[in-house]
C-alpha cells in the first residue's frame, strides 16, 4: 500500500497528484515518474543542434512564425523525399523540426517530433542522442504542465549520460532536475543537484556552466535567506557577464539583485533594489529588437512585480498597481499554462485593493490567487490565502459567517500540515470570535485546542492566558 510523502493518505499507482492533499507525488525513478514545475529564471538546457553552446551563450533569437513555417515546410519536404526512397529518417532533421515547433510554441507537435527522434536513435543504439531526447522530452513536459513525466526524462537523460562520461551535458540535465525540485518545493533536492552542478562544472573548469549553476542555485538561496553567499555569487556572475558582453547575463543578475535587496528589506536596500530593477528594463529595452516577445516577457515579469511591492512599501499605489498589471501580463504572455507566478502576482493585487479599502476587489483577487496555489498544490499558500480572505469578511457584519468558514478551512489546511503555531492563532481567534457573539458552548472548545497547541510549542504566556478566559466562562472548568 503507497502513501503520499505528504499528507501519509493511502494514493494509487496511477495518481499523477495526491486527492487528499492536492501535492504532485514524488516516486521512485525506477518505478515511474515524478512531477516537477520549471524556475522562473532556470536557464534551462537545450541540447538542439542549432542551439548548441560553444561560442554563444544564449539563443533568443527572433524568428516570426512565416519563417519557422518555411523552415518545417523544408524539412518536411527532404523527409517525404527520404521516406518515397525508402532512405531511413535522421533524427536531426526531427530534432530540428520539434526545435521550430517549439518555437512556435506547438509543443504537441515538438513533443511529437522529439518522441520519432527518440525511437530512431533506440533503433540506432545511439545513446548520446536518446540522452539528448529525453532532456528534451522532459523540458517540453514541463511546459505540457505534465511534470512527473519530466523529471522521469531528465533523469533518463542523466543515466545515460553518466554511463557515456559526458559531463558537460551532465552539468546541463543536473541543473533541469535542480529546477524541478525548486519549484515543488523539495529544497533539499534542489539544493542537491544544483550544489552537484556547481561541483561538476568547478572540477572539470567550465566557467559558464558554473556560472549557470550558481545562479540556479540563488533561488534555493532565496527561500534559506542566506543572503551574503547570494550577494557572493552575483557579484561573480556580474563580473563574467560583463566580460563576456553579455546582455542577457547582466539583466538576469541585475534582476536577482533587485530581489535581493528588496528581500534585505532596508530603506538603502530598498533604494539599490529600485535602482538595479530599473536597469534591468532599461537594458531589456536595448536589445527588444533582437530578442522574441516571450523572452521580453520572461525577463520583465519579476522586475515588474518587486518594483510594485517597492512602490506599495513607499504607498504609491497607483504605481504599484501599473506594475503588478504589467507583470501579470507578461507573466500570461510567456507561461503556456496555468503559471504559480501568476498566483503570487495576484496575491498582491488584492493586498494592494486591500489597502485602497476595495474589500469586493481584494476578495476577488484573493480567490483568484488560491485558484492557482490549489492547482499547483501549494497547501500553505491556499491555507493564508482562506485566513486573508476570511479577515476581510470578518469587516462585514453581514458576512461573519462566511468569515467563520474561511478561517475553519484555513485551520483544517494548517492542521493537516502540521502548523500548529498558525492552527493555535486560529483557534484563539475563533475562540473570542463565538465569545464576543454570547456563544459560550462552541468558544470553549476552540480555546481548549487553541491551549493544547501553545502547550505544545510550550508557550506558557498564551497557554495561561487562554485558561484565564477559560476559568472566568464556566465555573465547572
Amino acid at each position: 500500500m503507497k502513501t503520499c510523502p505528504y499528507c501519509k493518505h493511502v494514493i494509487k499507482d496511477n495518481w499523477y497528484y495526491c486527492r487528499n492533499c492536492n501535492k504532485p507525488l514524488i516516486v521512485n525513478f525506477d518505478k515511474g515518474l515524478v512531477r516537477s514545475l520549471r524556475s522562473p529564471y532556470d536557464e534551462s538546457d537545450y541540447f538542439h543542434i542549432d542551439l548548441e553552446e560553444e561560442g554563444e551563450f544564449y539563443d533568443n533569437t527572433i524568428i516570426n512564425d512565416e519563417d519557422i513555417d518555411k523552415k518545417i515546410k523544408e524539412i518536411n519536404d527532404i523527409l517525404k523525399s527520404k521516406e518515397t526512397l525508402g532512405e531511413p529518417i535522421p533524427g536531426d532533421l526531427l530534432i530540428k523540426k520539434s526545435s521550430l515547433y517549439y518555437k512556435k510554441r506547438d509543443l504537441s507537435s515538438s513533443k511529437k517530433n522529439l518522441e520519432l527522434a527518440l525511437q530512431n536513435y533506440k533503433e540506432e543504439n545511439d545513446l548520446l542522442n536518446i540522452a539528448i531526447c529525453h532532456n528534451e522530452l522532459g523540458l517540453v513536459q514541463e511546459d505540457n504542465g505534465f511534470f512527473d513525466q519530466a523529471i522521469y526524462h531528465f533523469n533518463r537523460s542523466l543515466e545515460i549520460l553518466r554511463d557515456i562520461n559526458d559531463n558537460q551535458k551532465i552539468i546541463k540535465v543536473l541543473n533541469n532536475l535542480g529546477n524541478a525540485y525548486y519549484l515543488i518545493k523539495d529544497l533539499e533536492h534542489a539544493y542537491e543537484f544544483y550544489q552537484k552542478a556547481l561541483q561538476l562544472s568547478e572540477q572539470e573548469n567550465l566557467r559558464f556552466e558554473e556560472i549557470k549553476s550558481a545562479s540556479n542555485l540563488v533561488e534555493v538561496l532565496f527561500l534559506l535567506k542566506d543572503y551574503e553567499r547570494i550577494k557572493k555569487i552575483l557579484a561573480r556572475n556580474t563580473e563574467f557577464f560583463k566580460e563576456n558582453d553579455d546582455v542577457y547575463g547582466i539583466i538576469l543578475t541585475h534582476v536577482k539583485n533587485g530581489k535581493l535587496y528588496y528581500k534585505i528589506g532596508k530603506d538603502y536596500d530598498y533604494d539599490l533594489a529600485y535602482q538595479h530593477l530599473n536597469n534591468a528594463l532599461d537594458l531589456i529595452k536595448t536589445i527588444k529588437n533582437t530578442i522574441s516577445i516571450y523572452v521580453r516577457a520572461k525577463l520583465e515579469w519579476e522586475c515588474f512585480l518587486y518594483l510594485g511591492k517597492l512602490h506599495l512599501i513607499w504607498n504609491n499605489i497607483m504605481d504599484a498597481e501599473n506594475s503588478f498589471l504589467l507583470s501579470l501580463e507578461a507573466v500570461r504572455i510567456f507561461a503556456i499554462i496555468d503559471d504559480i507566478n501568476e498566483g503570487e502576482i495576484l496575491e498582491e493585487l488584492a493586498r494592494l485593493y486591500s489597502i485602497k479599502r476595495d474589500r469586493e476587489r481584494a476578495i476577488e483577487y484573493y480567490n483568484l490567487s488560491y485558484e492557482i496555489f490549489y492547482k499547483f498544490g501549494d497547501n500553505l499558500k491556499c491555507a493564508d490565502l482562506k485566513y486573508k480572505i476570511a479577515q476581510l469578511y470578518s469587516d462585514s457584519e453581514k458576512k461573519e459567517m462566511t468569515a467563520v468558514t474561511y478561517f475553519e478551512d484555513a485551520l483544517n489546511l494548517y492542521e493537516n500540515l502540521g502548523y500548529i503555531k498558525e492552527a493555535a492563532i486560529l483557534l484563539h481567534k475563533l475562540g473570542d470570535y463565538y465569545l464576543h457573539r454570547g456563544m459560550t458552548d462552541m468558544a470553549l472548545p476552540n480555546f481548549e485546542r487553541a491551549r493544547d497547541y501553545y502547550k505544545d510549542l510550550q508557550d506558557d504566556y498564551n497557554v495561561n492566558f487562554i485558561e484565564k478566559k477559560m476559568k472566568s466562562l464556566t465555573k465547572n472548568y
